[in-house]
């Protein structure tokens, strides 16, 4: 989420919104949420509907959900997933960013 924060103000530029699912409690959202004054949206997602929804990979032997990025349009498409295998295994910023341009460039976004 650190990531995410550093640029969040080219994600915004862009008309993107970010929403984080994770699997805490509401309650564990909202307090770390206002702890960290983070920018963007925060899903709770306890009983892993979401993650089930996008296929999102749980690995006990990495305790827990596996990271996993996925930019939907706003006709609620999603252009592109990627699913880490690793919490290090995460796009860069300019890579989504990237995508968002050339999403609208294509004008399918």
């Amino acid at each position: 989420m650190a990531q995410l924060r550093q640029d969040y103000s080219k994600f915004a530029e862009r008309e993107a919104v970010i929403i984080v699912v994770g699997p805490e409690t509401a309650d564990a959202f909202r307090r770390y949420w206002q702890k960290e004054n983070l920018p963007f949206i925060g899903l709770p997602d306890p009983d892993h509907s979401v993650l089930k929804l996008y296929g999102q990979e749980v690995n006990l032997f990495k305790l827990g959900r596996m990271p996993a990025q996925v930019v939907i349009d706003r006709q609620g498409v999603a252009r592109y997933a990627h699913y880490g295998h690793a919490m290090s295994d995460i796009p860069s910023n300019d890579e989504l960013l990237t995508l968002l341009d050339e999403i609208a460039a294509a004008g399918t976004g």
